[in-house]
């Protein structure tokens, strides 16, 4: 069993917020929330243990229950090693990972070979080779006096860090009174033992200052597109993002055939290369005769989280001769935020015909087509 201690105990005062930095929005979400999805979809954590304040706590409790994922929370303490202690008194697996929850560009390739160097040796630490020369400093008559310089031999630490959860422990315990350690390698490496090398990634930097925040803003986004079109026929309900316009015909469908509806999922679904709807709800399947199909776009929601994206906004254009639609599309753009979580103004919908041309314009059908924005967590 691997454990997982996530530390965000700390108050962050050098990003200047005046709140924990890991409840800082970026880009549309927290970082707290990034690293917590990387451990949760890493498929190799059993069991992850968030450290923070009280003050804290209940904030981060609930971006747990949104993201639907299980964590055991421990109270922080005044300094990290006393955090993290606190955490690994709540570990259950045989093997631990350590990681700075400001850590969040960790990548799952790195966390799923986390647990492998504690197997083997009992301490293991990630860190990439510095590129740049390190200059070792002494205070001499109050002037920095470089004593000696290299890059040869010099790595910059990152975590996560793994241990053998019992000589993790032991290295606390025969640590002296007040003695501190920036990270739990130096400590295991003084008491225990060896602590190995794992090749890290460049990219997986700590969010420390204002500035590291503008670069972690960036991130990973991915676009999505769908397409879909259902045939209008007579004794049928007009379904278009969840609500019923008056006319004459409906669409055709196994579900409500709300063509809108399911361009947007398959526009999403394809952002995160997931397939499309027909995989994930084929027409031969009996439960989804006739089901809504807004009740499916928060199944496609929960699939896109767990998955590891988050939805930044959606654009539709529906194609339609008759009836008119303006009126509807402010109902149908609020209709569809809410299922979406999203603000109003990052669903935008437009409409239009096809001026007589084709199964749109003789009235025999209504398409749409999606697009959608999404950053990868």
């Amino acid at each position: 069993m691997v454990s997982a201690v996530i530390t965000c105990a700390g108050t962050g005062e050098r990003a200047g917020f005046g709140f924990n930095k890991l409840l800082k929005d970026v880009g549309g979400i927290t970082p707290f929330e990034k690293t917590l999805c990387a451990f949760a979809s890493s498929g190799v954590i059993d069991e992850i243990i968030v450290v923070c304040s009280d003050a804290d706590a209940d904030v981060f409790k609930q971006k747990c229950r949104y993201k639907s994922i299980n964590a055991v929370f421990v109270k922080g303490a005044a300094t990290r090693s006393e955090s993290v202690l606190n955490g690994l008194k709540a570990v259950s697996g045989d093997v631990v990972l350590i990681h700075d929850g400001a850590g969040l560009f960790v990548g799952k390739g790195i966390i799923r070979g986390g647990p492998e160097p504690p197997e083997k040796c009992g301490g293991g630490k990630t860190a990439v080779p510095v590129t740049d020369t390190i200059c070792d400093v002494v205070c001499e008559n109050g002037e920095n006096v470089i004593v000696s310089s290299s890059r040869s031999g010099k790595y910059a630490a990152q975590t996560p860090q793994g241990f053998k959860t019992d000589e993790i422990k032991k290295a606390f315990s025969l640590a002296e009174a007040g003695e501190r350690f920036t990270d739990e390698s130096g400590l295991y490496a003084k008491y225990v033992g060896k602590c190995h090398i794992v090749n890290g990634d460049v990219k997986n930097k700590k969010l420390t200052f204002p500035e590291d925040f503008s670069v972690a803003e960036s991130g990973n986004l991915f676009v999505g597109t769908g397409f879909d079109l259902h045939l209008l026929v007579q004794n049928r309900k007009l379904i278009l993002g969840g609500v019923e316009i008056p006319h004459d015909k409906g669409l055709l469908g196994h579900s409500d055939a709300d063509v809108l509806t399911h361009a947007i999922m398959d526009a999403m679904l394809s952002s995160a290369s997931l397939g499309d709807i027909g995989r994930h709800f084929p027409d031969t399947d009996e439960k989804y005769e006739g089901i809504s199909s807004l009740i499916l776009l928060k199944n496609v929601m929960e699939i896109l989280n767990k998955s590891g994206y988050k939805l930044i906004n959606v654009s539709a254009v529906i194609q339609a001769q008759k009836p008119k639609l303006a009126k509807y599309v402010d109902k149908i753009r609020a209709n569809l935020a809410r299922v979406l979580d999203l603000d109003e103004s990052a669903v935008g919908i437009t409409c239009t015909t096809l001026e007589g041309i084709g199964i749109v314009g003789r009235e025999e059908g209504i398409a749409a087509q999606a697009y959608c924005l999404t950053k990868k967590i």
